[in-house]
């Protein structure tokens, strides 16, 4: 598998993107960030080749650490090859008050955070399509696109309908970042036809559930506290999927595949991610070196398509959480919506 792919003719990514999520000060349940440890895993990604890194303007510090690392990186080798794609996301007691002056400095306030003269991706998100404005505020993000404030356009959890209305009506987008993993496949109800036919590319977290999609979590049993936000969300989508027995039993078949194919059980949830249609890349979270390897592995090997085979046909014997993609965390009173914290971006 290649490492790299052309999210549109112009512009290359890696398939494995850094996700910066997880160290997000909002992320852990308790304790501090160490950052020493993530800059030295940030320098050696991007000189293995994983130049790809994904933040947002309300994961907490997220923008102003990897403009730290960007700042160093071109300081010390002259280099400036690092590819973020950040996200637009105006808190959701504030979207009927967001206009144009108000995108225009959030999108200025993510350059400077990133020591960038021009983002290279900005992904759009509404929490609720019940209230009017999404496609003003896309249209404002074209206007600073043409400005020449960003490169290229996309959008973050949005469903297939609401991705339907912005291509429609003319919006040049390249990408819909959506949860996709083994564990979710919502994508697979209408999304993944759809980008197939407009020519938008997945970009997908969860791949690895925050870490439950790992040998660690090999045989044991349902865990009663959780120790950050993304544990406690995916737990969730186990329940709402193949439950706990069918997780067991879903990691001992991916951790044999892995040993047939020389990779671990995590490259093996990755792996499968990757070879769906429409997929452009995974998003990994990265807090250290440990997990470089493991990224280079996906690599260094591939799947069977017999081995993608044995998984789905184990996956349609269960269920896939309800609806379209993040419909369950935008319905009123859903666990999965009273986990999500929606008000974020104040300065």
């Amino acid at each position: 598998m290649d490492k790299q792919i052309q999210l549109t003719p112009d512009y290359p990514i890696c398939r494995i993107i850094n996700g910066g999520w997880q160290l997000s000060e909002g992320h852990k349940l308790q304790g501090t960030l160490d950052v020493d440890p993530v800059l030295q895993a940030f320098h050696q990604l991007a000189d293995r080749g994983f130049n790809t890194f994904d933040c947002a303007d309300i994961y907490t510090g997220v923008e102003e650490l990897i403009g730290q690392f960007i700042l160093a990186r071109r300081k010390s080798s002259g280099k400036d090859d690092i590819r973020v794609h950040t996200k637009f996301v105006p808190d959701l007691s504030m979207l009927d008050q967001v206009d144009y002056h108000y995108v225009e400095r959030i999108i200025t306030r993510s350059l400077k955070r990133l020591n960038k003269e021009r983002l290279d991706l900005v992904q759009f998100h509404w929490w609720d399509y019940n209230i009017p404005g999404c496609m003003d505020i896309a249209g404002h993000l074209v206007r600073l696109q043409e400005k020449g404030l960003i490169d290229n356009l996309g959008t973050t959890n949005f469903d297939t309908l609401h991705l339907q209305q912005l291509i429609d009506a003319g919006y040049p987008l390249v990408s819909n970042q959506t949860q996709y993993s083994v564990l979710d496949r919502r994508p697979e109800r209408a999304m993944v036809d759809f980008c197939l036919r407009n020519n938008v590319k997945l970009l997908c977290y969860g791949s690895l559930a925050g870490g439950f999609l790992s040998e660690a979590w090999l045989g044991k049993a349902a865990p009663e506290k959780l120790e950050n936000r993304s544990l406690v969300k995916y737990r969730l989508v186990i329940e709402d999927s193949v439950g706990w027995e069918g997780y067991q039993q879903l990691l001992l078949l991916m951790k044999q595949i892995g040993e047939q194919r020389g990779c671990s059980l995590s490259n093996v949830a990755v792996h499968y991610v990757l070879n769906k249609p429409a997929v452009a890349a995974a998003i990994v979270g990265t807090r250290s070196e440990r997990h470089i390897q493991s990224n280079e592995t996906v690599f260094s090997t591939q799947l069977l398509a017999e081995d993608i085979q044995r998984i789905d046909e184990f996956l349609d014997r269960h269920s896939i959480p309800a609806g379209e993609p993040f419909e369950l965390e935008r319905e009123e009173g859903n666990k999965h919506r009273n986990i999500m914290k929606m008000n974020l971006n104040d300065e």
